[in-house]
């Protein structure tokens, strides 16, 4: 039985929104991404990435004052 992810890395999150690695690192860096971090290994939660794509629709994610962060649950 396959499990299903339920995290990835900067460069899979990278692909699977279409946001570029270094975006999404400043984003993580301006704190609008939460992470999980395993050394130097950083992990989104998928579900962090789809409520942040949800939210943030339409909004010029360079500039940090426009972007709404996602909060920890």
């Amino acid at each position: 039985m396959e499990q299903k992810k339920v995290a990835m890395t900067v460069h899979e999150a990278a692909e699977y929104t279409g946001i570029g690695r270094n975006n999404l690192r400043t984003l993580i860096l301006w704190e609008k991404i939460p992470v999980i971090k395993i050394g130097k290994k950083l992990l989104i939660r998928i579900a962090v990435l789809e409520k942040f794509m949800e939210l943030n629709e339409g909004i010029n994610l360079t500039k940090r004052h426009e972007v709404i962060a996602v909060w920890k649950e």
